[in-house]
């Protein structure tokens, strides 16, 4: 499975940006897909899940509320709707896919696919 990130860019305080993570592989469908983001000099962070049904999301708390993620397996895309958007969401934004689905959500080592990523910038 390869990964391909794309949409980000600069939003004011309060704006809008929707993410888009294509993939190529047939094996994406059955795969649960993940959103991190890593900011200057912090750790990758979990953002969000989507069960590779499309049916179950996971959020982290700091994002809960204003992001949804949602997937389309006919295009083999998964999205990142992000909404009133904050100075501190700005980071580099990566997806990643886990074909095992043993846990719900995936743990970070069962991510086993990475997209490269694409920046996001919040600026006030």
């Amino acid at each position: 499975v390869q990964l391909q990130a794309s949409g980000g860019g600069l939003v004011q305080a309060g704006g809008s940006l929707r993410l888009s993570c294509a993939a190529s592989g047939r094996t994406f469908s059955s795969a649960d897909v993940g959103w991190f983001r890593q900011a200057p000099g912090k750790e990758r962070e979990f953002v969000a899940a989507v069960a590779w049904t499309g049916t179950t999301t996971y959020y982290a708390d700091s994002v809960k509320g204003r992001f949804t993620v949602s997937r389309d397996n006919a295009k083999n895309t998964v999205y990142l709707q992000m909404n009133s958007l904050k100075p501190e969401d700005t980071a580099v934004y990566y997806c990643a896919a886990s074909p095992y689905r043993r846990s719900w959500p995936p743990k970070r080592y069962e991510y086993a696919y990475w997209g490269q990523g694409t920046q996001v910038t919040v600026s006030s």
